[in-house]
């Protein structure tokens, strides 16, 4: 097993979210920003199990994307969400270390914090990657 690509796959995943059309003004961020207000994107906390076989090295990353918004409502939140969903479902990304095997939708909690005044949207993908 390695986290040899996890790094490689983040960028993608960036790169990926931040030239999206359907998300065009909204800002993505891999750390919460310090005065957190409005709509953003948030490349968040990753699981990664071992996933080599006989044919070689590989590894599964659960990663997490976090939509987080103080607007009213959760309906801007779960466009934007599905805006992500529809970006990387099947996508073909290119990492600078390791090869991406398949990216899959895993699950979704769409959930109140902050006493109800922001509304968060965590979406799980597993990536396959062979190293």
């Amino acid at each position: 097993m390695s986290y040899g690509a996890a790094a490689a796959l983040q960028s993608a995943v960036f790169q990926s979210l931040t030239s999206a059309p359907a998300l065009a003004g909204v800002a993505v961020y891999d750390a919460v920003p310090p005065s957190p207000a409005g709509t953003f994107v948030l490349v968040g906390p990753e699981e990664v199990r071992d996933a080599g076989d006989k044919s070689g090295a590989g590894a599964e990353h659960l990663v997490q994307i976090s939509v987080i918004s103080d607007g009213t409502g959760f309906l801007a939140a779960k466009t934007i969400a599905a805006a992500i969903s529809d970006r990387l479902l099947g996508a073909a990304l290119v990492l600078a270390r390791g090869r991406l095997v398949s990216l899959h939708f895993l699950r979704a909690r769409a959930r109140r914090i902050d006493e109800g005044e922001v509304r968060r949207i965590d979406l799980i993908f597993r990536a396959r990657i062979e190293l």
